[in-house]
């Protein structure tokens, strides 16, 4: 949980062709693909520079222009050049924009030779460069040659992609290859703050101070986490950091967010790097219904957090309190474990499932809301990084297949934050067959075969619950070994129900939590 008081990626657009002004021998090719699908839009380059150096370039400098088009909200360069293997040929790449050295918007950064990709957006850049407003017009890259000997041709090739502040933060793929390219159950923590809020941590010398972020992603590292997504409130400053630290923390993906941070009520949101206004006072943002139309068309995942809250001078705008109520449909999740919330008063399970019930399937997840990367201890309000976990099926470890995992409803909460703890449940009826978080038709009449797999959980109790109610009769069963199916058959009445699955300790406090299988959804 968070204090108000404490408070501080997209539709893929077509490429876009732009002119280029070149000097010297170099050559443009635009990229071929300007009719392609939305989703592979930005695979291509939208522009590509093609050119060769001779010994004569030798400790020279050369300025490859290209106009960028308006719109634009990150450059992505990559570059590659022959002979660097062969005949020791070097060529160092920097970055000009349309004032060159010697203006406001003018020198953009300089690789030397350690790079041979690089991104410069407003929110961030690779590091050497400099993130800041991207403006129409002229810009340069601008290539040194200190080594190329004199009998030596080397030709060089810059793809350029341009993405509006709208696209996903996952584009263009060149800058996000999977961490690991498989499906697979990947764990998680949705939901932190760092010293880009109101993280905070002991210094050096026992002062409290804004707490860094690398110290959270370390802390995720020693939890062994698949995957974090720092959400601090209502700003964006932490991407610059985080896209220093993601090639060195090539395990884990960290995923850009923020918690949108309200009088009337807090709401992740992932997945997505543009400006949004948050300021809900009915002058600037009418309402939470007007702040979800305006983030809907980034295809970033909003989430409400820890709706079940006091909101009071504790913890201003804590609680889910927007009014008119918020149309559900524009939302994609429920955090439904805030730290060590699960089994307590303050659980957002009643308020996930109410919304289930009116027929929204909403997925839900977890976040430990962690402000303080030292922290070991759990506690109500703040816990250490990766308690609870959200843990995800998803076709790979990317950006875009976690979050595609989270909206389709393939996640369990695993309210200790486990390294290995699992839950998963399918079910099967005419042919047909779904798992957490889809949906199956059938007939009244028709049986349904329900299968429950549960590991790492011997002790526990399984409870299987209908329409939000343990089911009767019910699958009241102590787990007795350390990976165990179990199945029952569940007759169909022809309407729309869901069915999910708990894990409870002996004390009845939930461990795991599933998210539904929707029968007859539609």
């Amino acid at each position: 949980m968070s204090s108000h008081h404490r408070r501080p990626g997209l539709l893929t657009a077509g490429p876009f062709l732009a002119g280029l002004l070149l000097a010297g021998v170099a050559a443009l090719s635009v990229a071929a693909g300007a009719a392609a699908a939305p989703q592979a839009a930005h695979e291509r380059p939208d522009l590509v520079l093609r050119g060769s150096l001779d010994g004569s370039d030798n400790h020279s400098y050369r300025m490859l222009p290209f106009t960028v088009p308006a719109g634009t909200g990150r450059i992505t360069v990559q570059f590659d050049y022959s002979g660097h293997d062969a005949d020791h040929t070097t060529i160092d790449l920097g970055l000009l924009g349309p004032d060159g050295f010697h203006g406001q918007d003018g020198f953009r950064g300089w690789t030397g030779g350690s790079k041979r990709q690089f991104t410069v957006a407003t929110s961030d850049a690779t590091p050497s460069f400099l993130p800041g407003p991207i403006r129409p017009g002229r810009w340069r890259l601008l290539l040194g040659i200190p080594n190329i000997r004199t009998d030596s041709h080397s030709s060089y090739t810059a793809e350029i992609w341009f993405n509006r502040p709208d696209d996903p933060a996952w584009e263009p793929a060149v800058l996000n290859p999977p961490l690991r390219d498989q499906p697979g159950w990947y764990r998680g923590d949705l939901h932190m703050h760092t010293a880009h809020s109101d993280g905070s941590c002991a210094s050096q010398s026992g002062r409290r101070v804004p707490c860094p972020l690398f110290l959270t992603v370390q802390a995720a590292v020693k939890r062994g986490l698949d995957f974090i997504a720092i959400t601090d409130h209502n700003t964006t400053s932490q991407l610059d950091a985080m896209r220093e630290l993601q090639p060195y923390f090539d395990r884990l993906l960290l995923i850009p967010g923020r918690e949108l941070t309200t009088f009337t009520g807090h709401a992740g949101l992932l997945g997505t790097t543009a400006p949004v206004d948050f300021r809900i006072d009915g002058r600037h943002v009418k309402d939470w219904a007007a702040l979800a139309k305006q983030v809907a068309p980034l295809h970033g995942l909003l989430s409400i957090n820890h709706p079940v809250r006091p909101s009071d001078e504790t913890c201003m705008g804590c609680g889910w309190t927007a009014q008119p109520p918020i149309d559900m449909s524009l939302v994609q999740a429920i955090e439904i474990v805030n730290g060590v919330d699960a089994g307590t008063p303050f659980s957002g399970v009643p308020f996930w499932e109410k919304q289930i019930a009116r027929g929204y399937r909403l997925a839900g997840i977890g976040g430990s809301d962690n402000h303080d990367a030292s922290q070991d201890a759990v506690g109500l309000g703040s816990n250490p990084v990766g308690h609870p976990v959200t843990v995800v099926h998803a076709q790979a470890l990317s950006m875009q297949a976690i979050l595609d995992g989270v909206r389709a409803g393939h996640v369990f909460v695993d309210t200790e934050g486990s390294r290995d703890r699992l839950l998963e449940m399918s079910a099967q009826s005419g042919g047909r067959h779904a798992a957490m978080g889809d949906a199956i038709d059938a007939a009244a009449g028709a049986p349904v075969h329900v299968d429950i797999h549960v590991a790492h959980a011997a002790g526990a109790k399984l409870v299987v619950f209908l329409d939000g109610k343990p089911r009767v009769p019910s699958v009241d069963t102590v787990l007795d070994s350390a990976d165990q199916h179990v199945g029952f058959d569940w007759r169909s009445d022809g309407r729309r129900h869901w069915l999910r699955a708990e894990v409870r300790s002996a004390a009845g406090v939930p461990l795991l939590i599933g998210n539904p299988i929707y029968v007859n959804a539609d």
